[in-house]
């Protein structure tokens, strides 16, 4: 069927559509509340099927890319525009506009409910109106908050209000010992507050550090001097200057985006009770530097993005730098979410406006220094070797370990500038032969992207047949993702060593062909590549041998003399785990065996810890 064809059949219910090019590759993704009127909109009918007049320079270059179009039916509009969140975080189609997900902002919290609080980082939203939030910051909470427990002497770890005696944190003055009654509450709410004034008001803050810094340096001690000068700047990048109070109580939220040739920025301010308590931005990468970006879209993409996770603290209004279209309907999603109506403006006047510019200003600053600065990383190099059209910044790498078919584990690894191991994850395998096993592994992880989005770049370690696979299964979603696989050398079917090391191949996809490239063992890129590989291997080791441990003690119970199959099976049933056999006592074994097998599994144990 053609696509002029496919056209012909858009249905006028509300949805979600999608465009690929010739080769299958996901262009586009977009919402609709009458899916043949928008979609027609991109196209003219006569003589041929040719794209629209008055289409911006992007959404014209990507028209002429189209071939096929499918499309999801919803009930309504705002389901269409929750689908189009969730499938572009998924699949990063190459013209959409792609923002970091805002979930992984931390907040500073703290909760009253407690008779000695204590301020704590969170990323999730407890629901109780004692809890106070700052935030959300894109880099500087754990900085900000390891500052204010050195200047104010607050409890400085959970487990110490439950002790009954002063520690080590009183006998060097870092804490007031409330665990003795040394402070009463009221006292304690005092120094609450001098914590909340550093948070409030980050200068005042930086300044104490400032001060702490020279001391340190006049007392020779250079090296905890450096440490508070890191800090000092960390904080600093996460604060915009704006030198003003609203003069109001309001909690406000504010979205500012600005473009420059390669790229684009957005900047996030958020007002809590008139004061400006926390902001952040991001970057947005262009398709092309020829191609000026949709403000409409990015606009939309950034409040979704933001507004479709729980929220501890939500703003009376939103304050947007420019107007946009569709701002009934972000409101409308906003208020489905969170059951609270919430305007959408672009103040023209008074102090709204001001801090508008503030922002507008910090936008066209963050762009100058990016532009100012701008060196070619070995990211660009990588997209650059491969032919890709984005520049990869996060990678995730693959790699799996077992030992004549016996505890059969995957591993990935994950990049971003540096190794994210929050996002490790290990696979349990039941295939049998790597490529079975690799398969498996892709697979678990595509069924995740939902909640983990997609990397930029996957690193398999394997040849061109793994590679293939991956590509394979990369296709059969969909999703925007390049994919190299990094492989030993091999002569005469062996990995192929030299003065103790192998040479490693690097083969990549280009115009649908499977390529390799052998770089210097020098060269940063085949190291780059390499250093994710080992990576991948060493976890993958990691847990194949707690996972090997794991089953030699499981079939060791076997070899007990006396304990059998039969009884292993009564065991099994009873406990559940072979650690809950480990763990249980005497009389407990008693329930289900007779005394002399009990004591025969607890010698057993004791055995292997002795």
């Amino acid at each position: 069927m053609t696509l002029e064809e496919k056209l012909q059949q858009l249905p006028v219910d509300s949805g979600v559509y999608q465009y690929f090019d010739e080769n299958g590759k996901l262009l586009y993704i977009g919402k609709a509340k009458v899916l043949k009127n928008r979609v027609k909109s991109y196209f003219k009918f006569t003589p041929k099927l040719l794209p629209a007049d008055k289409l911006s320079p992007r959404i014209y270059k990507m028209i002429t890319e189209v071939k096929s179009c499918e499309w999801i039916v919803v009930p309504n509009e705002h389901d269409a525009l929750i689908l189009e969140n969730s499938l572009i975080k998924q699949l990063k189609p190459k013209y959409n506009i792609l923002l970091r997900d805002d979930k992984t902002y931390p907040y500073i919290y703290i909760n009253f409910n407690e008779d000695f609080p204590r301020l704590e980082i969170t990323r999730r939203v407890l629901k109780d109106k004692n809890v106070k939030y700052f935030g959300p910051y894109s880099t500087g909470a754990r900085d900000m908050l390891d500052s204010i427990y050195e200047i104010v002497p607050l409890v400085q770890k959970k487990s110490c209000i439950k002790g009954k005696e002063a520690c080590l944190f009183y006998q060097i003055k870092k804490c007031l010992a409330p665990c003795e009654g040394k402070i009463s509450k009221e006292d304690y709410s005092k120094l609450i507050d001098e914590a909340l004034a550093y948070i409030y008001n980050k200068n005042k803050l930086i300044s104490k550090l400032t001060s702490k810094m020279e001391e340190l340096s006049q007392e020779f001690r250079f090296e905890e001097a450096m440490k508070i000068r890191d800090r000092i700047k960390t904080i600093e990048k996460s604060q915009i200057q704006t030198g003003m109070d609203l003069a109001t109580d309001e909690n406000l939220d504010l979205f500012a985006i600005k473009a420059s040739n390669d790229k684009a920025v957005i900047v996030r301010m958020f007002f809590r009770e008139g004061k400006l308590a926390s902001s952040n931005h991001d970057y947005i990468k262009k398709n092309s530097s020829d191609i000026n970006i949709d403000l409409n879209e990015a606009y939309e993409r950034a409040i979704v993005n933001y507004y479709d996770n729980e929220l501890p603290v939500l703003p009376n209004e939103i304050l947007i730098a420019q107007d946009i279209e569709g701002k009934d309907e972000l409101e409308e999603f906003i208020k489905e979410k969170f059951n609270k109506k919430i305007s959408i403006t672009n103040p023209k006047r008074g102090k709204k406006k001001e801090i508008i510019e503030i922002a507008l200003n910090n936008c066209e600053e963050l762009l100058r220094l990016s532009s100012s600065t701008k060196v070619i990383t070995v990211y660009d190099e990588l997209k650059e070797l491969f032919g890709l059209e984005k520049t990869p910044t996060r990678f995730e790498c693959f790699d799996n370990s077992h030992m004549m078919g016996q505890a059969t584990v995957g591993a990935m690894v994950t990049w971003e500038e540096k190794f994210i191991k929050g996002d490790y994850r290990h696979y349990n395998l039941d295939s049998k032969d790597e490529y079975s096993q690799m398969r498996e592994m892709l697979f678990k992880r595509v069924e995740s992207f939902e909640k983990n989005p997609a990397p930029d770049m996957w690193v398999i370690d394997g040849g061109e047949t793994l590679l293939k696979l991956a590509i394979d299964i990369r296709n059969s979603v969909g999703v925007n993702l390049d994919v190299i696989a990094i492989a030993k050398e091999k002569l005469d079917f062996k990995a192929h060593r030299a003065k103790g090391s192998a040479k490693d191949i690097i083969h990549f996809e280009k115009d649908g062909r499977i390529e390799r490239v052998d770089l210097l063992t020098s060269d940063k890129r085949l190291q780059f590549v390499q250093r994710l590989r080992d990576e991948a291997h060493r976890f993958a080791i990691t847990f194949h041998k707690k996972q090997k441990r794991k089953e030699d003690t499981q079939i060791s119970l076997l070899q007990i003399k006396g304990i059998g199959e039969a009884k292993l099976k009564k065991l099994l049933l009873y406990f559940g785990t072979f650690e809950k056999i480990k763990n249980s006592n005497l009389e407990e074994l008693k329930e289900i065996l007779n005394e002399k097998d009990a004591m025969l599994i607890i010698n057993y144990f004791k055995s292997l810890e002795g």
